[in-house]
């Protein structure tokens, strides 16, 4: 049931961390997943192939009564893009490279409004500390890295393991709420229009 006389926005996304993000900064989204084979889009770079998938997700549940909101995130690290990976052997490799070092947390972000469209996309630079392989193993062993791209979280298990960020920190856990407010704002709204009350 909606509490507010604003536009109804609908999240084309199964993320919770997403819905978690939006719930906290007031904002109750209808959830409306996609259905969209990521596995299928290629893309010349992270920052590309993000806001395509976030692109197709939102034009897949297209509704002329509500702002639709597709997002999708991955890890640009040493040339390659990285999405969730495919299984804990992966995901292992995965960790055994980025500890100690940095990569580019991409979230492509497409917000769709009638015949509207405005998008964008987020970028913050995430440093990956210096785990030991036990403690690799160990994460991994949780499942948390399987479910997310890049094999880690800042909102879980996997937030000791980091050591910084230079950027939006809502972007790394999947959705940049400043990004959220401009896209709004070139659709004619404002992100209070949003807010329970």
């Amino acid at each position: 049931m909606r509490t507010h006389n604003g536009p109804r926005l609908v999240l084309a996304s199964a993320s919770p961390a997403r819905r978690k993000l939006l719930q906290a900064a007031g904002i109750e989204p209808e959830v409306l997943v996609s259905g969209v084979d990521e596995s299928a889009v290629e893309a010349a770079t992270a920052e590309e192939l993000c806001l395509t998938l976030a692109r197709l997700k939102a034009e897949a549940i297209k509704d002329p009564d509500a702002l639709v909101l597709g997002c999708d995130s991955v890890l640009a690290f040493e040339g390659e893009i990285l999405g969730k990976p495919a299984d804990a052997d992966e995901a292992t490799k995965r960790w055994l490279r980025m500890r100690g070092r940095s990569g580019i947390l991409h979230t492509g972000h497409c917000l769709i409004g009638g015949e509207s469209r405005a998008e964008a996309v987020a970028k913050t630079t995430v440093y990956f500390a210096d785990v030991s392989d036990a403690e690799i193993a160990a994460y991994v062993a949780t499942g948390e890295p399987l479910r997310v791209a890049g094999a880690f979280t800042i909102d879980g298990i996997g937030a000791a393991f980091i050591e910084r960020l230079e950027g939006d920190h809502g972007n790394v856990i999947g959705l940049s709420l400043p990004l959220l407010r401009r896209l709004l704002g070139e659709l004619g709204y404002s992100i209070t229009d949003l807010w329970r009350r």
